[in-house]
Formats: C-alpha cells, sequence, structure tokens
C-alpha cells in the first residue's frame, strides 16, 4: 500500500510540476513586455551520423497572450522520401498549465506542399490547426527528424519574430567524426544572452531571457535584428547527390554538373523553329529579345517542384511538351533556346521579393529562392526572369534588382549582383494643364510618365478591365474626393522600359468655398503626405530601400470671377536624405498659376540617430506638399 502510496504521491507531484512550467504567471514581467507571445522553450538538438544520415529532436513550447500570435498554433511538418517524421505531438495548456488538448500523429492531416500553383509535388506536410478558445494558453509541439538529405540544416532564430521573447532557446550539434563536423556563421549574436560551448564532437548553443522586439518605421529586415546562425556541411547529400564545395566556385561547379548538365536538350523541330525566328540577326542581345518573347507567349509559369530537393530543373524538353515550368524549368528552357542560336546564359539562383536579400559571398551553401537568367553582353550581365509574361525584356522590377545572387558557369558559380533601379531610375513624371470653376469643380488633362521601379507599378494597367483601372485611380488620388475618371490612353514603351497615362480627369468640389474666398491646395496629383512615424526613442537603424525622383509641373486655369488673393512662396530643402524644391509663378495676363515640383528620395541605411531628421524632411515635403491657392471673389 505504502508503494502505491508513494507512486502515487510521486505522480501528482510530477503531474504538479509539469503544470507549474506552464503557468503564464511565472513568466517574467521582462519578457511579456512588448510580446504577442513568449517562446517558453526552443530547442533543436541534431545528429550528424554521416554524409547522408541526420536525426534530429524538436521540441517548442510556446505561450501565446492574444490573437495576434495565433500563427503559432497553426503546425506544419514537412517530409519527403528522404525526410521522415516521427512522434509528432501537440500539447495545448490553459493559464494554469492543465491540459486542454492533446494531438497525435492521427490527428494530423497529410498535405500536399503545393503553394496552390503546383500540378504535382514531392514534397508533402504533416498539419494541424488548433482553434483557440481563450487567451492566454500554452501549445508545446515535439517531433523527430531522420534524412538523408545534409544539404540544407534550418538556419537557427534565437528569436522567432517582432514582438516575441524567448526564455530559453537551445541549438545542439552532435557528431561522431571530425570530419562530419559542420561550419556555423554567427550573426548578431552580441548583445544577447547567448553562450557558445564547442567540443571534439559537439557544438552547443544557449539562449536566455531574451526580450521582444519592436518593429519600427523603415527598420531594417528582421534577419539584420535578431541572432542568428546559419549552418553547412562542406561535404552534403542530396536525392543521392555527393558533394564537396569550400567556395562559391564549387557550389556553381556542382550544380552545373549535377543538376543542369543533362537537362538542356531540346526537340530538333524547335531548335529549327527558334533559328528561323533569329535569321539574319548578329546581335546576341537582340536574339535574346526574339527567344524572350517566343518564351513568354508559349509557355506560363506554373510551379512544379519535384526533384532533387525542388532544386534540379524539369527538362527543357518536358517544358517544350507541356509549354509551362517553374523557375527553375522556365529559365533552364529559356537557357536550352539560347544555346540553339548560339546566345550563352547563365542559370541564376538568388533571393527573390521586394525586400532585398543578399547571397552571403563568404558561406558557400545551397541558398536562394528562384531562379533566373543571367546573359553576358559587352562585359556585364544582362538579367531576365522568364517566369514573367508581361515584363519587357531585360527588366526584372523590385522582385529581384539590386542583389546579390549565384550565377552559374560551366567553370563554377560566381556572387554577382543584379542590376540595380537606383534614386533617379525609379521616376515619376507627371505633366498637367487643370481649370477650376466658379463652383471649385477640376477638370485636368493630365500624362503621367513612369520608369524603373515605378514603372513596374504602372504598366500593368494595360490589361486591366475598365473597371478596375476606375478603382485603380480612385485609390491612386484618394486625397482627391468626388474623383472621376474621363477618357485614358496607355501607351508602354517596351524598349525604353516606360509607361506613359493620358488622362482625362473631374472632381466636384475639389476647391472650398468660404464667402467670398476659395481654397484649394496646388498640387492635386502628386501629394507625398507620408511623414513616418514619431519615437520618442528611436532603437534600430532604418533604411531606405529604393529612392525615387518625382518630376511634377501644373499649369492651372483659374475661373472667372476671381482673382489671386494670395499664392504659397514654394521652398527649397536639400540634405543627405534628397532635396525637394516647388516653385510657384502667377501669370497675371494669362490668369494661370505655373507649379514646378521636383522631389528626390535616395536609397540608403542609416543609424537610428538621424532618424527624426529624416521624419523632419518628409513633415516638411508634405507640409509644402499641402500649400494652398487663396481666390477672392471679384
Amino acid at each position: 500500500m505504502r508503494i502505491f502510496f508513494f507512486a502515487g504521491l510521486l505522480l501528482y507531484y510530477s503531474i504538479c510540476s509539469a503544470q507549474a512550467n506552464f503557468l503564464v504567471s511565472s513568466i517574467d514581467e521582462s519578457l511579456t513586455k512588448n510580446a504577442n507571445a513568449v517562446v517558453r522553450l526552443d530547442a533543436m538538438d541534431i545528429k550528424i551520423l554521416a554524409v547522408d544520415e541526420i536525426t534530429y529532436e524538436v521540441n517548442q513550447v510556446v505561450t501565446v497572450l492574444n490573437k495576434e500570435a495565433d500563427y503559432f498554433s497553426t503546425v506544419q511538418i514537412g517530409f519527403d522520401k528522404e525526410r521522415k517524421i516521427k512522434n509528432p505531438e501537440i500539447y495545448v495548456y490553459d493559464k494554469l498549465g492543465k491540459e486542454i488538448a492533446h494531438v497525435k500523429k492521427r490527428d494530423f492531416r497529410d498535405l500536399s506542399a503545393s503553394d496552390g500553383f503546383s500540378l504535382y509535388t514531392d514534397d508533402r506536410q504533416l498539419y494541424h490547426d488548433y482553434t483557440p478558445i481563450t487567451y492566454p494558453y500554452t501549445i508545446a509541439i515535439s517531433y523527430e527528424v531522420e534524412t538523408s538529405d545534409t544539404a540544407f540544416f534550418p538556419s537557427w532564430y534565437f528569436l522567432p519574430n517582432y514582438l516575441v521573447s524567448v526564455e530559453k532557446s537551445r541549438y545542439e550539434i552532435h557528431f561522431d567524426q571530425t570530419n562530419l563536423k559542420p561550419e556555423v556563421k554567427e550573426f548578431g549574436l552580441d548583445g544577447f544572452a547567448i553562450n557558445k560551448t564547442e567540443d571534439a564532437r559537439i557544438i552547443s548553443y544557449k539562449g536566455e531571457n531574451i526580450p521582444a522586439i519592436k518593429r519600427e518605421a523603415l527598420g531594417p529586415m528582421f534577419r539584420d535584428v535578431t541572432p542568428w546562425l546559419s549552418i553547412r556541411m562542406k561535404t552534403f547529400n542530396l536525392k543521392g547527390e555527393e558533394a564537396k564545395v569550400n567556395t562559391w566556385k564549387d557550389v556553381g561547379f556542382w550544380m552545373n554538373s549535377a543538376l543542369l548538365s543533362d537537362v538542356d536538350e531540346l526537340p530538333a523541330e524547335t531548335i529549327a523553329t527558334v533559328k528561323d525566328l533569329v535569321a539574319g540577326v548578329t546581335n546576341n542581345l537582340e536574339k535574346a529579345k526574339i527567344i524572350y518573347k517566343f518564351v513568354q507567349d508559349n509557355t506560363r509559369y506554373i510551379s512544379v517542384q519535384i526533384g532533387i530537393g525542388g532544386w534540379k530543373p524539369i527538362s527543357a524538353i518536358k517544358v517544350d511538351e507541356v509549354k509551362y515550368g517553374d523557375c527553375k524549368g522556365l529559365s533552364n528552357y529559356t537557357r536550352a533556346l539560347l544555346k540553339a542560336v548560339d546566345v550563352p546564359a547563365y542559370y541564376t539562383v538568388i533571393y527573390a521579393g521586394k525586400n532585398k536579400v543578399d547571397f552571403d559571398p563568404d558561406f558557400a551553401s545551397l541558398q536562394g529562392n528562384h531562379a533566373i537568367l543571367a546573359i553576358p553582353h559587352e562585359g556585364s550581365y544582362h538579367w531576365i526572369d522568364c517566369t514573367s509574361q508581361i515584363h519587357p525584356f531585360g527588366f526584372v522590377g523590385d522582385f529581384t534588382d539590386d542583389r546579390l545572387a549565384l550565377v552559374v558557369t560551366p567553370e563554377g558559380g560566381e556572387i554577382v549582383k543584379t542590376v540595380g533601379y537606383l534614386n533617379e531610375d525609379n521616376y515619376k513624371k507627371c505633366r498637367a494643364k487643370y481649370t477650376l470653376d466658379d463652383n471649385g469643380t477640376l477638370s485636368a488633362d493630365l500624362t503621367l510618365s513612369t520608369g524603373g521601379v515605378a514603372y513596374d507599378n504602372h504598366f500593368f494597367l494595360e490589361d486591366y478591365k475598365k473597371e478596375d483601372i476606375v478603382k485603380h485611380y480612385k485609390n491612386y488620388w484618394k486625397n482627391i474626393n468626388n474623383l472621376a475618371l474621363g477618357s485614358y490612353d496607355f501607351y508602354n514603351n517596351r524598349d525604353n522600359i516606360e509607361f506613359k497615362e493620358d488622362l482625362q480627369l473631374s472632381a466636384e468640389n475639389y476647391a472650398t468655398k468660404s464667402g467670398e474666398l476659395m481654397l484649394f491646395v496646388v498640387n492635386p496629383f502628386d501629394r507625398r503626405n507620408d511623414v513616418p512615424k514619431r519615437y520618442r526613442k528611436r532603437q534600430m537603424p532604418f533604411e531606405i530601400q529604393r529612392g525615387y525622383l518625382d518630376e511634377t509641373e501644373y499649369v492651372v486655369e483659374l475661373p472667372d470671377g476671381y482673382e489671386l488673393e494670395s499664392i504659397p512662396q514654394g521652398g527649397t530643402l536639400e540634405n543627405e536624405f534628397g532635396s525637394y524644391t516647388a516653385e510657384i509663378e502667377f501669370d497675371e495676363i494669362k490668369r494661370t498659376v505655373l507649379y514646378k515640383r521636383k522631389l528626390l528620395v535616395k536609397q540608403g541605411k542609416y543609424p537610428k540617430e538621424k532618424y527624426d531628421g529624416y521624419r523632419n524632411f518628409r513633415k516638411q515635403i508634405a507640409r509644402l506638399d499641402n500649400a494652398k491657392v487663396v481666390l477672392k471673389k471679384i
């Protein structure tokens, strides 16, 4: 009896202790400050058993404080033929540490890892989405992984996101042989409570009590402000393909031989077709432009995630047959077509997205999420994205601009920066003539010309339906009440990468009447009213990722029965962030106001101490852009 009594007592204390570990009240106040969630434990224990054998255990416990962090309740664990998942489990606890849900492997959904555009995929995922009833709650996730793929070590972030703090974080790598020891590169560990230990068989990192970081306007990317690790093996296995890499040249050479060497064959009839298309053309860039148009007209982009870890393109013959492909397949297909007409082109791996993410030039590993082509021409590269059916030849927009990428050549890989659209390259020119009648109604003939990244934000209009075009302009000029669109014409200069919009616009009651006075903002179409958020104590540096140039010129015809009462003085600003000029002149004979404005904002990274200066610059621009003309009834 005493044995059963003590066993029961021990079990009772074990349960109480386990629940106490998940008590929300036990979290230190410093970790709940500015936090939507607190990671109680984030642990990964990795064992490298061979070049083609790794196992690791994952344990994560997160207390979700409010609905803003409910993304932690969605669990997705990826697997494929080489990556096996064992013992996945989820426990959910209330604020007192009492268990309220237990999810076992049979409760997970087995889904394709398709992104919604894939026709088939090798990758799958175990999926479970817990629906919370009350807040706060704690979710504990654990599983084990066995895989023969050793090319991709999961990067380790000691903080998972903004507004999330961490109680304990642990990342350990065990290896049985010294030749299996991976390389670890540390980022941003200084200033955080993270300890590293290392001996002949283990590398260990432990972090404790890391407070949440608040997002700030114009702040850097999260990976630039959080502590994290990048890990690689010099000798790795990927779907049965072994590679030994020390440099980016090695990575490129391996990719060219293992992933690209056997997928560039084309049917004889397709080769004959493209040779006919470029017959008589001697300039390689002109040939490439013709081939690019052929690909745009004859294929479409669909994500097809299959092959060596999503890295090996499907063959050019297959793309030619089915007329679709993912970024890898279409880039390789275009490369094969260019090869058929004697134009060299190199497969290029890159990080795509509006945020500019560089390949690490000092840490050679499999990186990137997208593929494009680099065409050598007159000592530099000409870049094309083969997934777009609408972009002009040689224009990649803000999806892959101005970032370090891996160009794969037969001689090996090289890290090269893609084309950048810098400052004045991203231009918007607004020319208008508008009139005001005695009721304050505005009527305008306007031409808007855009280039660079600004082109990327406008040229799609030529394919819009009328109702979508109307919605676009009402939103684009939402500062103008009662805006109505009359006629419109678009001109897309795909050679010079410029888009022109000729518009007729009107807006009732644009001007405000007050007794005998009529007031209106002289700059209706190109105002920059956005002023960055004010911070009493800025914590982070800030970045202007892309500069731009706005040039504006209006001729304003005044209404009959009114005379000019007052006119703004204009202004000039100039500093390290850019420059601004506004000039306003009144022609008494023609009864017109001539308004000229030029705004240049420069790309750059700046310390936090300069944030107030930039904010003041934008505040002055907003004030000058909202300057009003005052008319008086005659």
